[in-house]
């Protein structure tokens, strides 16, 4: 894990997107964003072991400002191979993160009295299969991560699509 994140690793936006020399994706982040998969690109599927694909999200995480990552309050990061859509949600959701939590913008006094970490969940099979090399990959965990994290700060999606982080 890189020093400069505290254990459970956090991300936001600092303003630009990590630089990379990828074009832009239109990936599906979170279940607010309604996109049909027909309109997720797709150059993949990119073939990784759970073991390269945790070392690439490692590396991912390296793109996080400082600041950033030291702004950030009780949050994990898991890595589960794809998305279970939930009663009620639509059962061809494709999804290449989560956040489930508590924003920090709607905590009060009570919150940290035994409040368990927010959590921040990559999937991988989604995001290998938009993918073609492993900087598609780290890059497209970076901007998912940040997306996630995002939400954590309490941005939510129309924000970010205005930001250019949807």
């Amino acid at each position: 894990m890189p020093a400069n994140l505290p254990p459970g690793l956090p991300i936001v936006p600092d303003g630009e997107r990590p630089s990379s020399p990828l074009r832009e994706r239109n990936a599906v982040h979170s279940p607010l964003e309604h996109a049909p998969v027909e309109e997720v690109h797709v150059s993949g599927p990119y073939e990784m072991s759970p073991e390269d694909f945790e070392e690439a999200v490692s590396d991912a995480l390296q793109l996080i400002p400082p600041k950033a990552a030291s702004a950030m309050d009780n949050v994990a990061i898991f890595i589960e191979d794809d998305y279970t859509p939930q009663p009620g949600e639509d059962p061809d959701a494709v999804l290449l993160g989560l956040y489930e939590g508590v924003p920090l913008t709607e905590r009060d006094s009570w919150w940290e009295a035994g409040s368990l970490p927010d959590r921040i969940t990559i999937f991988r099979q989604p995001i290998l299969n938009i993918c073609s090399t492993r900087e598609e990959v780290i890059d497209e965990v970076a901007i998912t991560v940040v997306h996630e994290i995002a939400h954590h700060f309490g941005i939510d999606d129309d924000r970010l699509h205005e930001l250019g982080w949807g």
